[in-house]
């Protein structure tokens, strides 16, 4: 009689076991499965904001998408007004021809050179241990692109105005901005191939 009891606590015991490794096994598994859309959510919001902010294009012509990397680009200045902070960047194209010596030697930047200008609304540093301004809040980018057989009647280059909503997380390209606007401010450094920025040597 007490061997039956015995093997009944045992049986009782191992089932008990069985049980709790089914549940823990369902746990892990629900824990995986959660992880996993969780995981695939972030990655289909992140495709779905780089698809809308590379699909833009700007009434000049020039697409969002003709200066993707554009982030890990070469900065060749800096410039500030009242309003915003500016950091321009240039494509490797472009760094070529600076250290060709462009405009200077009185050459033309070559097809494919690309400018994004990037501009943030400024903050008064609370950490510096003195008075600076530093990037607030992203407003803006202005893009150039030398392509001389799609913008002929501006001295080669393209133009074009992606205002950043910070709010929606969103560009969307400047309406107020006419396709030739940036080339009638651009013409008083014509004779620098219309650009503004000197490479700022370091």
């Amino acid at each position: 009689m007490s061997e039956l009891v015995t093997k009944s606590v045992a049986q009782e015991q191992q089932e008990q076991k069985i049980e709790t490794r089914t549940a823990v096994q369902r746990i892990a598994g629900f824990t995986i499965v959660a992880t996993a859309v969780a995981v695939l959510a972030v990655l289909v919001a992140v495709a779905v904001y780089a698809q809308d902010k590379y699909s833009l294009k700007s009434p000049s012509g020039i697409a969002f998408s003709d200066f993707s990397g554009y982030e890990d680009w070469s900065v060749v200045s800096s410039a500030r007004t009242d309003e915003v902070l500016k950091v321009i960047v240039v494509n490797p194209t472009m760094i070529n021809a600076y250290k060709a010596g462009i405009p200077g030697n009185g050459q033309p930047f070559p097809e494919g050179s690309k400018i994004a200008k990037l501009q943030w609304k400024p903050k008064k540093s609370t950490e510096a241990p003195f008075v600076v301004d530093v990037p607030d809040v992203f407003a803006q980018a202005f893009f150039m692109e030398k392509d001389s057989k799609r913008f002929p009647k501006s001295g080669g280059w393209g133009y074009a105005v992606l205002n950043y909503e910070a709010a929606a997380d969103k560009y969307t390209a400047d309406a107020n901005s006419p396709s030739d606007c940036g080339h009638k401010c651009h013409v008083a450094v014509k004779a620098n191939d219309y650009v503004f920025r000197p490479y700022q040597k370091r």
